[in-house]
């Protein structure tokens, strides 16, 4: 059968453009150097079958024959690399977005995104299966995703990796050098990885997406160079540069510090795609104006975490008043709400910037971050709070800073159980996998009443709720009367 496998794997290459009708013997060949056969004989076209189910007949194949070791990481390795010899050189794939670029940025996105798909570098199987729902708040539709292909990371551990020696090849997953990698059981193979070059700021940085796709067209955009996260001036006129060039995207950038920031800060980079969050869609609250920057609207949004809004038709000004605001935040104390820019020489404050075109306008986003510590809040005291870490301990970083929860993949089978307890009325401090979810779900028992139909969508929606406060929590002026009252003393100060 393993010649029919191959057969299936080389006809799909060929339907998906990888390679062209007069590249089949060749590309056979090399399947059959990957799988240390010498020999194939085509057999006659068969039914048309899903790339997950070719894979896993030639990995299951490659298994039983000693080709490979059974295991994830062994068969991801594997198919990557099979993947990989059936992807164009990068070249080529540059010269094909290149040419649809010059008919328009959209034709280039959608055909890369599309092209990252068949390839099998963004796994569509696994993606489907993640567990999505929306929750309506007082924010808005809160989009919740429960991720199964990422383990949790805890914030030192994050923190850690920012500061560890970098003696690795590639230094880190986001690394230019990624592209075309064989990978390794602790690093990811990127046989079929093509990235694009890109120029922004008058500096060499390339274009990719996530093979996670947390949203729709969820892409990066990273340093050419492996430097630390860095919030400053530059980086807002990249955010800009980008949007020249992806009008249809956003792009926003993770802080540039510790607990604050997304899960890599040692290498520089974006995330951004074709998707409206709900933070996008929060009104202006509170409107609000900077001496000299009478052109630029600007004003507090709705949203739990603390959101200056700037908007303008000239890119240059929406820079120049972001670079005030972020050299204001970093050196602004307010001890009367927690706030404080350093201690101990430590700096705390930063800003999660997101940037987009509305109506023909460039529109920047600021969040304001801090990272302080504290006796009570060891993890961050703009951070979720202990009592929330069994829904969400990580890092709230740039996509839940924008309303979309990337909850760890234990939530699936933990929610799962926890529903069929409240239904049975089980021993739920007990168990020893739901006991942190004790507290939350006694506090349902007294709200809701439990049945086999109601229970986990009841769960989900609360969950939902959960995340809410998780952003409250991470706000650093709280949606009080005396917390917004402190915002405004801070936007007063920007000159």
């Amino acid at each position: 059968m393993i010649d029919t496998y191959i057969a299936e794997l080389v006809r799909y290459g060929m339907e998906k453009a990888l390679i062209a009708p007069t590249d089949m013997t060749w590309a056979a060949n090399r399947l059959l150097e990957a799988l240390k056969l010498d020999r194939w004989s085509a057999p006659e076209p068969g039914e048309h079958r899903p790339l997950e189910d070719i894979l896993k007949d030639i990995l299951d194949w490659s298994v039983e024959n000693g080709r490979i070791e059974d295991g994830v990481a062994s068969r991801d390795l594997f198919d990557t690399e099979l993947m990989g010899r059936l992807t164009p050189r990068p070249s080529d794939v540059i010269s094909a977005f290149q040419a649809r670029y010059a008919r328009s940025p959209q034709a280039a996105t959608d055909w890369y995104y599309d092209f990252s798909q068949n390839t099998d570098y963004i796994r569509r199987y696994r993606i489907a299966r993640d567990m999505k729902w929306v929750t309506p708040t007082e924010y808005g539709d809160i989009d919740i995703t429960i991720n199964l292909s990422k383990p949790e990371k805890d914030p030192r551990a994050i923190a850690a990796a920012k500061n560890a020696p970098q003696n690795a090849y590639p230094a880190c997953q986001l690394c230019a050098s990624n592209e075309g990698y064989a990978g390794r059981l602790d690093h990811p193979a990127r046989q079929n990885h093509r990235i694009i070059p890109l120029t922004l700021d008058g500096q060499d940085w390339f274009f990719q997406y996530s093979p996670y796709v947390y949203y729709n067209e969820h892409c990066i955009v990273l340093n050419s160079r492996h430097i630390p996260m860095k919030i400053d001036r530059s980086t807002f006129r990249r955010q800009m540069d980008f949007l020249k060039l992806f009008p249809h995207y956003f792009l926003g950038s993770n802080a540039d510090l510790p607990i604050v920031g997304g899960s890599i800060l040692s290498h520089d980079h974006f995330q951004g795609g074709r998707y409206t969050f709900a933070m996008a869609k929060a009104p202006i609250e509170t409107p609000v104006s900077f001496p000299g920057y009478d052109d630029v609207e600007a004003g507090l949004v709705k949203w739990p975490m603390s959101v200056i809004r700037i908007r303008t038709a000239d890119p240059d000004r929406l820079v120049d008043l972001a670079d005030k605001i972020l050299l204001a935040w970093r050196g602004y104390s307010d001890p009367s709400a927690g706030i404080l820019a350093e201690t101990e020489g430590e700096p705390h404050n930063t800003i999660t910037p997101i940037a987009r075109m509305r109506e023909g306008k460039f529109e920047l986003d600021l969040v304001l971050r801090n990272n302080r510590t504290t006796e009570e809040y060891p993890l961050g005291l703009f951070h979720p709070h202990q009592e929330l870490h069994h829904i969400k301990k990580e890092n709230i970083g740039l996509i839940e800073v924008m309303g979309l929860a990337v909850l760890p993949a234990r939530l699936k089978t933990e929610l799962a159980a926890l529903a069929d307890k409240l239904v049975t009325g089980g021993d739920i401090r007990g168990d020893e996998t739901l006991a942190k979810h004790a507290d939350w779900a006694e506090d349902l028992q007294k709200r809701y009443t439990f049945n086999a139909e109601n229970a986990l969508p009841i769960l989900q929606d609360e969950v939902g709720k959960v995340f809410a406060k998780v952003l409250e929590h991470a706000g650093v002026y709280k949606r009080t009367p005396e917390g917004q009252a402190a915002f405004l003393r801070f936007v007063e100060i920007v000159k």
